[in-house]
């Protein structure tokens, strides 16, 4: 059994195939995920898991080079805005229209559904290249 990182089976999987520049997506309950994308389902309630909660445990266990989030996070969402801003404040911070954030999405290689109940509470990490 796995004793440390990430021990749900599913992300442990997409993590460990993840070459450099791929993406993935932790999106809210209601982020559309695009025809052939596969997803990942962790929402229980509304709620939980919380966005945060689930940035937290990917980040900690994925060495990300860049983040895209939707420009209207920080209108709409200050508080998620903030919380990215605090946590990837060394790493690009990209912002595009909505619209454009889920044109994007379909690149990447699993959309992670959490049971966030917020606007714009999604946001796609590029994975980097980490040679220990």
């Amino acid at each position: 059994m796995k004793k440390q990182g990430i021990i749900n089976s599913h992300i442990s999987k997409v993590l460990a195939d993840l070459g450099h520049t791929d993406t993935i997506v932790i999106g809210d309950v209601g982020l559309p995920v695009p025809e052939g994308v596969p997803k990942i389902d962790l929402a229980l309630t509304l709620g939980s898991p919380s966005f945060e909660d689930t940035v937290n445990a990917i980040a900690a266990d994925m060495e990300i080079e860049t983040v895209v989030i939707a420009e209207e996070m920080q209108t709409d969402n200050p508080e998620a805005f903030r919380y990215i801003d605090q946590k990837f404040g060394g790493k690009p911070i990209e912002q595009c229209p909505h619209e454009r954030f889920k044109e994007l999405t379909r690149k990447s290689k699993v959309v992670i559904r959490t049971g966030e109940a917020k606007p714009y509470a999604n946001i796609i990490l590029q994975s980097g290249v980490y040679f220990g």
